[in-house]
């Protein structure tokens, strides 16, 4: 029997409500920390209960259509991909939450320096996450594959970042606390990357069979101009 439309759109909104909400935490975790809302922080942590109930909701959809349906070829990846994008967006809401506790912990400390490269990291792994979800529901390779490549920009932030932090703590014992704070911060966002370069790689895998984790970038151009 084959999926019906109408249980496509109500898995493709629930993933879509997860995704936003997942953004938002990201979002609003480093606002937190850049504003020292404590508040602010506090909803991040609150509101991951509604993110893993989503995750849980996804998977029993998924897995009753699989049962029920029994789909096959397009559908049957399409199912089993969302299911393994939900991991990866539960895991990105986690490191969400990581960052808002970490934003408590230092709005009670002196601020070590002002915020330039966290935000931007933040920023860019809110679009990762984005164009990631949006490459799965319109099956674009293409977009895909540009969140990937993506992926380097926010590593070179987070080096520099790590490498400022290490400086300031060889100079001054005394900051040592905050920065290591700071740079489970920096290591968060980075691991967002790699949750969103994993939506991704599945992206590329549901559409054209292909397994991109060890890929050269020169293989990526010729990946490219199969799309």
């Amino acid at each position: 029997m084959p999926v019906r439309e109408e249980d496509f759109r109500k898995l493709r909104d629930n993933l879509l409500s997860m995704a936003a909400l997942t953004q938002a935490a990201i979002h609003n975790s480093v606002v937190g920390l850049v504003e020292r809302d404590q508040k602010l922080a506090n909803e991040v942590i609150q509101g991951d209960r509604r993110i893993n109930s989503l995750d849980v909701q996804i998977d029993e959809e998924c897995i009753n259509l699989l049962a029920l349906r029994q789909p096959m070829g397009r559908d049957l990846r399409f199912i089993t991909t969302a299911m393994k994008i939900t991991t990866d967006l539960e895991r990105i809401a986690d490191n969400a939450v990581n960052i808002a506790e970490r934003a408590l912990e230092l709005d009670t400390e002196p601020l070590l320096k002002p915020y330039v490269d966290i935000p931007r990291m933040s920023e860019i792994a809110q679009n990762m996450v984005k164009h990631a979800i949006d490459a799965f529901l319109n099956e674009d390779v293409e977009a895909a594959i540009q969140v990937i490549r993506r992926d380097d920009e926010i590593d070179d932030l987070n080096d520099s970042v790590l490498n400022e932090l290490t400086f300031i703590m060889t100079q001054d014992p005394a900051t040592v606390s905050r920065a290591v704070k700071l740079s489970y911060v920096s290591k968060y966002l980075e691991r967002i990357g790699d949750h969103a370069t994993n939506i991704a790689e599945m992206v590329v895998y549901m559409v054209k069979g292909r397994i991109i984790r060890h890929m050269l970038p020169s293989e990526f151009e010729k990946l490219e101009g199969d799309v």
